[in-house]
């Protein structure tokens, strides 16, 4: 049977009658014969498992067997079947509300606030002496509470410790919650400033709000800051990079990111979860993607670009090698994407001949597109500009220059320039990691069904979409870029609320426009002709534009006239003199 707990005046009278529940039998045996060696203390019971434990308690309801106390070494077995001991111990305390339960705990369990929390009335630590637990035995049995120093300070700190995270976490979602509103509007304020129609004053009144959100930004910023061993990053996508939250559709974990790079992590994370099209006349290898697969891809480079930060850190590279290693980290965070992307043993079958199923062989298809490391660089890796500017922005956290004039790290100009290199840097990483793929295996159907828009998958609009690829890349190089270098710009592909958008800022860019030849060069030429001779032909057809003007109007215009008052006149003489004529 099931007993109360005794009064101290009784302990004398009777034993206490203890149910010991442990899963080491050579530990159960040595606690058995320990016990029975106090006159007041008797082992009526014992169990390995709380299954087996729960089972004494229910058959001991009005039989013979007497329990006093449970004393339940922790941990239980975690078997499938087998009674936890967390709920072991709820249903103790809800069958039987009086029957105290004492633990017997390691140091340093996870155990205890726990248990502290569900009302266990004693706990008391493995290696303590045998006199040390019959005491806390004794106390547990009249009713008391036993919990030895050392572990009310653990369960102190613990819940000191969980009530900081409470805070933090709070403070974490209010942070991320007002960033993500207030970058949303400033999204929707920057589209409708890039619209033509736009009057100057609705242009003032915007460019006013603007900065007054941007204000709100670099407050929320200071109110709720970023703590370097914690990541405030939100649930967005299976993934999502640690430092981002932006975090989607999983949380992520805890990130070393500096509070610089992991505000900028969460403006980009707020943005994808809006539309990815591509917004741009030019065509981009990342638009024959399913739009949750451009996602995907573009949250697994944030991810990647998050490691190698951390990585350049650790490995404490200077200013000087990050440099001389650009193309390097570039290429090796290629390497990285593609292969997390497309699966490091993503295996193909494919046939050497079509109407021979017989001739297919199976090929591994990442070493394949490892292949166009070279073409790869050249073509778009070595092309992304300011990489060495964002890198040392977010490592060393040096100024950005803006159009000659230096922003200070953390002002708004600066992380608007830093959010938009890093934007562009992940879009061209995903152009990158998408154009091996369409060069080898753009036409297989099993890349097809897993990666392809729906309006792409015949092969017709396949090949027209590379002969667009291929026609862009032409004239990028002849035309585009040389035209970007002569006007001392770099052309970024950005993220916004409404889609993928191209912007120019202004860049210095003297040594590569000595290093023009050919095409290109040429392009610059014709480029700097049409410059010079413009004004004068527009100064000569203005010339001759109004010498033509006043001969018509003020000459021949003039000579009209006359000639038609004369007409006119004549026509009423004559209307005059059939009247009289008609009269007489």
């Amino acid at each position: 049977m099931i007993r109360v707990p005794m009064a101290e005046s009784l302990i004398a009278d009777r034993s206490i009658n203890i149910l010991v529940i442990e899963a080491d039998p050579v530990i159960l045996s040595g606690l058995i014969t320990c016990l029975n060696r106090f006159p007041d203390l008797q082992v009526s019971a014992e169990a390995e498992t709380g299954s087996s434990a729960w089972k004494i308690l229910t058959d001991a309801v009005g039989k013979t067997v007497e329990i006093d106390l449970i004393l339940l070494g922790l941990p239980l077995s975690h078997l499938p079947g087998e009674l936890p001991w967390l709920e072991f111990c709820q249903q103790v305390k809800a069958s039987y509300p009086n029957l105290p339960i004492l633990l017997l705990v390691a140091p340093q369990s996870e155990d205890l606030t726990t248990a502290f929390q569900l009302e266990i009335e004693g706990c008391c630590l493995r290696g303590s002496s045998i006199l040390d637990l019959v005491k806390s035995i004794r106390q547990v049995a009249t009713g008391q509470a036993s919990w030895m120093p050392e572990i009310l300070q653990q369960v102190t700190i613990a819940t000191e410790s969980q009530v900081s995270n409470s805070l933090v976490s709070l403070r974490d979602r209010l942070r991320l919650a007002s960033l993500q509103q207030i970058e949303t509007t400033l999204t929707k304020l920057n589209a409708n400033l890039n619209l033509d129609r736009l009057s100057a004053f609705d242009r003032l009144i915007l460019t006013g709000r603007k900065r007054e959100l941007n204000t709100a930004r670099w407050l929320v910023k200071r109110i709720f800051p970023v703590q370097d061993s914690v990541s405030s990053t939100p649930s967005i996508d299976s993934r999502t990079p640690t430092a981002l939250i932006v975090t989607a559709p999983n949380q992520t974990e805890s990130s070393n990111l500096n509070p610089l790079a992991q505000t900028l992590f969460e403006r980009i994370a707020a943005k994808l979860q809006s539309n990815l099209k591509n917004l741009t006349p030019i065509t981009l290898e990342i638009d024959i993607l399913r739009q949750e697969k451009k996602r995907e891809l573009f949250y697994l480079i944030l991810q990647q670009f998050e490691g190698l930060l951390d990585e350049l850190r650790f490995a404490q590279v200077t200013t000087e090698q990050l440099a001389a290693k650009q193309a390097t980290i570039l290429q090796d965070l290629w390497t990285s994407v593609t292969t997390d992307f497309f699966g490091r043993y993503h295996t193909l079958s494919i046939a050497d001949d079509p109407g021979d199923r017989l001739s297919q062989r199976h090929v591994e298809i990442i070493p394949i597109l490892i292949q166009d490391a070279a073409i790869v660089q050249t073509e778009i890796l070595a092309k992304i500009p300011q990489s060495i500017e964002l890198l040392n922005y977010l490592l060393f956290k040096t100024p950005l220059t803006i159009d000659h004039h230096i922003c200070a790290v953390g002002s708004p100009a600066a992380e608007d320039r830093a959010c938009a290199l890093l934007e562009n840097l992940t879009i061209q990483m995903a152009n990158a990691v998408m154009q091996p793929l369409l060069n080898r295996f753009g036409n297989l159907e099993s890349m097809k069904a897993g990666f392809y828009d729906r309006r792409l998958l015949s092969s017709r609009e396949i090949e027209r979409f590379r002969n667009d690829l291929s026609w862009r890349y032409r004239i990028d190089r002849y035309i585009g870029e040389p035209q970007a270098i002569f006007e001392s710009q770099y052309r970024l592909f950005i993220f916004t609320d409404y889609g993928i958008k191209r912007m120019a800022i202004y860049a210095d860019r003297p040594a590569e426009l000595a290093q023009l030849a050919g095409i290109p060069l040429v392009v610059t030429l014709a480029l700097e002709t049409r410059d010079a001779l413009s004004p004068r032909l527009k100064s000569a057809t203005t010339f001759f534009g109004s010498s033509i003007v006043y001969l018509l109007t003020e000459i021949i215009g003039r000579g009209i006239g006359l000639i038609g008052r004369g007409v006119i006149k004549g026509i009423g003489n004559i209307w005059q003199e059939s009247n009289r004529s008609r009269k007489e």
